[in-house]
């Protein structure tokens, strides 16, 4: 191998290391930052988010790039070293192209990564509703179908101090709950999460029960049915969408709490 090819070797292999590639996809997020769309994706947040205003399909391109590049080389360790280098970052899109990088590597993740993904969550580097409600469920739901150990785990998660641990206490499991898998414990979250005065877990409650819903209808009204007033108006709301507007108002009628 001549000095130049082993040159060229040494220079891709440091271009692969997590954070470098961390430095040059940050680069790449900032180079398209489009301020004025930043300012109004901001608007869909009560809490500060900051942006740099990239498109949905920018996004899918950068992150596409990154993963052709990696793709082969990387394993979980590198997945993983990449994401918690870009989620130091302060801007939504860098935090989020990392966790869609690490979400390549699902189906090596250990045992204990619902330990550091709740790290993340305490140490507010997920911090909103969009990262929350995108990664927990493909991160954690495939750990909780596989291995049901985790469940009693991330059911504790719904008396976490920390907003978005509650959060993830929900919607981890979303894609379990509309296909009717742990359903004792999906109830036991949502009765957990109901005295929690924030509005962002009402909305995941409420997710999470709808979901449930799809599997099992009569269930979920015989649980609204039960707990009635205890429930968050906004969690029964999103609770009883996909029924029909008759049976809606009679379930926002008899769940309604009685005044003395």
């Amino acid at each position: 191998m001549t000095n130049r090819l082993k040159e060229d070797k040494k220079s891709g292999a440091a271009a692969l290391r997590p954070e470098n590639a961390a430095r040059a996809s940050i680069a790449s997020l900032k180079a398209c930052a489009d301020p004025k769309r930043a300012e109004g994706q901001r608007r869909y947040f009560k809490e500060q988010v900051e942006f740099l205003g990239l498109t949905t399909p920018k996004m899918k391109e950068i992150e596409a790039d990154v993963w052709q590049k990696v793709r082969g080389t990387w394993n979980f360790p590198e997945g993983v070293a990449f994401a918690e280098a870009m989620l130091r970052e302060p801007y939504h899109e860098i935090r989020g192209l990392g966790l869609l990088i690490l979400l390549r590597f699902r189906q090596e993740f250990p045992a204990s990564f619902p330990d550091r993904v709740r790290g993340w969550l305490q140490t507010d580097r997920l911090d909103n509703w969009a990262l929350v409600g995108v990664f927990c469920p493909d991160a954690l739901g495939p750990i909780l179908e596989k291995d049901p150990k985790f469940v009693a785990q991330i059911k504790t998660w719904a008396g976490d101090p920390n907003r978005w641990v509650k959060r993830a206490s929900a919607v981890s499991f979303i894609k379990l709950a509309r296909r009717g898998i742990h359903l004792d414990a999906i109830y036991d979250i949502a009765v957990r999460l109901f005295p929690v005065q924030d509005d962002l877990i009402h909305k995941a409650t409420g997710w999470l029960l709808r979901e449930a819903g799809k599997a099992d209808a009569p269930r979920l009204r015989a649980f609204l049915l039960k707990h009635g007033p205890a429930i968050p108006r906004t969690s029964l709301r999103y609770a009883i969408e996909r029924f029909s507007e008759t049976e809606r108002k009679s379930l926002l009628a008899k769940t309604k709490a009685v005044k003395p």
